[in-house]
């Protein structure tokens, strides 16, 4: 059993590169966005980093999936985040404790569902949807997420004539 990858010991400098710019694209959104107060967006992010720079020529690393899914996740928590508070949920003591939990499940089983039938897979952006309504959905919340996976696949995009599969 080998403990390093084959391909690591002709590639070094390639597995350096494509980790620092992941590396890159998580600080940017990291300093716009509070880490501690948004872990699951976040999260979210630095898998989809981890998907573009580790497996570039992949359709999961496409810019359509990438923000496609972003885009579905978007929309899921922020129709999940706007449903858990209607008073018609927050009045019911049985249920009102449990809001987040069960709009938080909602969120990604409906994220799954929307990102399936519109071709727009993408599997860290359902973590999104669970950030929103977790952390609540706000206009900024949403503003540095796009432009997160903007910025991710715009840096993907320059750096594609470099960028290999490492898996």
């Amino acid at each position: 059993m080998q403990f390093f990858d084959e391909k690591f010991k002709t590639n070094k400098l390639r597995y350096i590169l494509q980790s620092m710019l992941a590396t890159l694209c998580v600080f940017i959104v990291l300093i716009i966005l509070s880490a501690k107060e948004n872990a699951a967006i976040i999260g979210a992010i630095g898998a989809s980093s981890f998907i573009a720079f580790t497996i570039p020529k992949a359709q999961v690393s496409r810019s359509k999936f990438l923000i496609g899914g972003y885009v579905v996740g978007i929309i899921s928590g922020w129709v999940c985040y706007n449903l858990s508070l209607l008073q018609i949920f927050v009045n019911q003591p049985l249920i009102s404790a449990h809001l987040p939990i069960i709009f938080s499940a909602i969120a990604i089983g409906l994220a799954i569902f929307l990102m399936v039938i519109t071709n727009n897979e993408h599997p860290p952006a359902a973590g999104i949807a669970l950030g929103l309504v977790l952390n609540g959905c706000t206009f900024k919340s949403v503003v540095v997420i796009l432009f997160g996976i903007v910025v991710l696949c715009v840096l993907k995009k320059m750096l594609e004539p470099v960028l290999e599969n490492l898996l």
